[in-house]
C-alpha cells in the first residue's frame, strides 16, 4: 500500500489522517499534516441482558361519562372553565374538549381534575384474564349460553 500523500511505500499500517475535509491513508511521516483519526475501540461483546418479571399495576380507564361529570363539578364549585384551567395549568381550550367529548384526558390530567375538583374519573380495570374464569370464558359466548340467560 503506498501512501496517498507522497506515494512512498507505507511499511506497517497505514494512517488514517484527517488533512482539511479529506480522510486519506498516509505514512508516518505524512501524518503530521492532518489529524489523525484514531479508531473507535472494538465493543467488547456482553452477556444477554435476563430481565426479571415486573410487577405489573392494575390498567387504569377513564370513565366513560367524564365530559359530564367534569362539567357538573366546575359548575358546582362556580368556577369558569378559564378558572378550572388555571387551577390545572392546561389551556381554557383544552377544557372546552374535555367538557364537549372531543378529548379524552389522558391518566395524568384525569389525575389533577380529580384533586382539583374533588371527583372521581378514573377506574382500574380488572385484570382477570380468561384462563381465570373458566372454559366458557376462554371460548367466547355461544347462542347456547345466551339461551340459558334467558330461560333463567
Amino acid at each position: 500500500m503506498r501512501c496517498e500523500i507522497c506515494g512512498k511505500k507505507i511499511i506497517g499500517k497505514p494512517m488514517k489522517t484527517k488533512i482539511e475535509s479529506s480522510t486519506m491513508l498516509t505514512c508516518n511521516e505524512c501524518a503530521k499534516f492532518g489529524k489523525v483519526q484514531r479508531e473507535p475501540p472494538k465493543p467488547r461483546r456482553q452477556r444477554p441482558i435476563t430481565r426479571k418479571p415486573r410487577f405489573q399495576e392494575p390498567t387504569q380507564e377513564v370513565l366513560e361519562d367524564y365530559n359530564v361529570i367534569i362539567r357538573e363539578a366546575r359548575e358546582k364549585k362556580g368556577w369558569s372553565r378559564e378558572d378550572l384551567a388555571e387551577k390545572v395549568y392546561e389551556k381554557a381550550s383544552v377544557i372546552n374538549r374535555l367538557e364537549s367529548g372531543k378529548m379524552v384526558p389522558d391518566i395524568k390530567l384525569a389525575r389533577k381534575l380529580e384533586r382539583t375538583l374533588k371527583i372521581k374519573l378514573i377506574e382500574k380495570l380488572d385484570d382477570t384474564k380468561p384462563e381465570d374464569l373458566g372454559p366458557s370464558a376462554r371460548r367466547g359466548t355461544t347462542i347456547g349460553d345466551i339461551a340459558r340467560i334467558k330461560r333463567s
